[in-house]
């Protein structure tokens, strides 16, 4: 049975592998493909901006300065940083970041070697050669690695210069931004005073009442729009939402600053509807990303500032988060609100069985600590049966990593195909069914959920 299992398995994996990668979400910086300059060395590119590796090191005790991060880790000699982490390469053990980066080392850098304290030198030497090579400049991988679409995440704030010179080179990589407006939507933000300020000077808009508020945001959205956005993305703690009747009450107070945490609290849950209404007129895909905690080591956000991996996962209530908002546009079947949780209780309990009625509703794939082999395997096990497959959104890599990416889909892929085969071995469809679903899994939802035509 198992054999026959991973024969089926491969052949659906084999139909899917060579796919072309869309990534329609992720925090890679524009600037690599605008400037197409080579990567600086091993560290920079493979350890310093991946959370995964150095929170790991970190949890043993080893200084993020070490590592080259921040203002106190700058002079830190880069060959020393890949020590370091070639030292402690045993405690990816059983990791995603392990099969990402032995995936990233085999099949990109083409070095068999395994990585140890020994090999540390040699490998830099190997990678840093092969960053010297037009090849492995951010748009010849770009290329090379089957990117159909790579979307980046972008303040609200940001000019998008980087886009424009990509949109204007003549090159045919195609990188959007997506619109974050997380900094003056949420007055939680420690600059959303500065922001609202920033908004103001940008678009030329009066941010003296809520009405030229919003017109700022919908004039940034349009902007993004131009240069080639399909989404919104949102980050927020506890889920919420609520409607006000009157809005420019709460505004006029926190753009001062002032205002309680409950004003706050009142004011984002009424902006994530407002954003999903403008989403209904311009046509771009929302995404929530909820129950993350951030930042909750304040050593580390005091000496390095903000994301320095010590984001938790909390519990999550969707069902009573989003009831205002869906029960305001969640029937608006062009609507699209693709939600992820770091909650996997919430699969089965809540998110299929919402993303199941709510026409505007999709499920993100498995998010940041779940986002693994085991990970995938639960996801589908807890959402498939109540949402469907019809109800997901795809994949997507939500990684600054760029070298990881390849590897990340793949990872995806070989876990769509084994769980199809798992669902062929039970009888509940034909091969035929299972050819479909690798593809609309790898490929299509991607496509169809953030409007990107292949």
């Amino acid at each position: 049975m198992t054999s026959k299992l991973n024969a089926s398995a491969e052949v659906l994996y084999q139909g899917i592998k060579g796919l072309p990668i869309v990534s329609p979400h992720g925090h890679c910086n524009p600037i690599w493909f605008a400037q197409n300059k080579a990567f600086k060395n091993p560290a920079e590119l493979l350890v310093i901006p991946d959370h995964y590796v150095f929170r790991m090191l970190y949890s043993q005790g080893i200084p993020l300065s070490d590592l080259g991060i921040g203002s106190l880790g700058q002079g830190t000699e880069p060959r020393e940083i890949f020590r370091i982490f070639a030292k402690n390469w045993h405690l990816f053990l059983g990791t995603p970041s392990r099969v990402w980066m032995e995936y990233v080392l085999r099949e990109t850098f083409q070095i068999p070697t395994e990585l140890s304290a020994l090999t540390a030198d040699s490998m830099y030497d190997q990678i840093t050669e092969k960053l010297e090579q037009d090849n492995y400049r951010p748009r010849a991988l770009f290329d090379r690695f089957n990117i159909e679409t790579l979307a980046t995440t972008d303040s609200a704030l940001d000019g998008l210069s980087h886009h424009a010179t990509i949109k204007a080179s003549d090159w045919t990589g195609r990188v959007i931004p997506t619109f974050r407006p997380d900094g003056v939507l949420d007055p939680l933000d420690p600059s959303f005073v500065q922001n609202l300020q920033e908004l103001e000077k940008l678009t030329q808009c009066n941010l003296g009442s809520y009405s030229g508020y919003l017109d700022a945001i919908r004039s940034r959205r349009a902007y993004f729009v131009e240069m080639g956005a399909t989404a919104t993305d949102h980050a927020i703690e506890v889920i919420h939402t609520e409607w006000l009747d009157d809005p420019d009450v709460l505004y006029q107070i926190l753009k001062l600053g002032a205002g309680t945490l409950e004003d706050a609290r009142q004011f984002y849950g009424h902006m994530l509807i407002e954003m999903a209404q403008m989403s209904v007129e311009d046509g771009l895909t929302m995404q929530i990303h909820g129950g993350s905690r951030r930042n909750t080591n304040t050593k580390l956000l005091f000496e390095f500032g903000r994301d320095m991996g010590a984001d938790i996962p909390i519990s999550v209530d969707w069902v009573r988060g989003l009831d205002a908002l869906l029960n305001r546009v969640g029937h608006i079947t062009d609507l699209k609100i693709v939600l992820f949780t770091l909650d996997e209780s919430t699969y089965t309990r809540e998110l299929a069985p919402m993303a199941g009625h709510w026409p505007c509703l999709r499920i993100g794939p498995p998010w940041w600590f779940h986002d693994s082999a085991n990970g995938i395997a639960r996801y589908f096990n807890q959402v498939v049966e109540t949402a469907g497959y019809y109800n997901l959104a795809g994949f997507n890599d939500d990684t600054r990593a760029f070298m990881s990416i390849p590897a990340r889909h793949d990872l995806w892929r070989r876990g769509v195909a084994l769980h199809l085969a798992e669902q062929m071995n039970k009888g509940l469809f034909s091969h035929d069914h299972a050819e479909d679903l690798a593809r609309l899994l790898a490929t299509d939802l991607a496509r169809d959920v953030y409007r990107i035509a292949d």
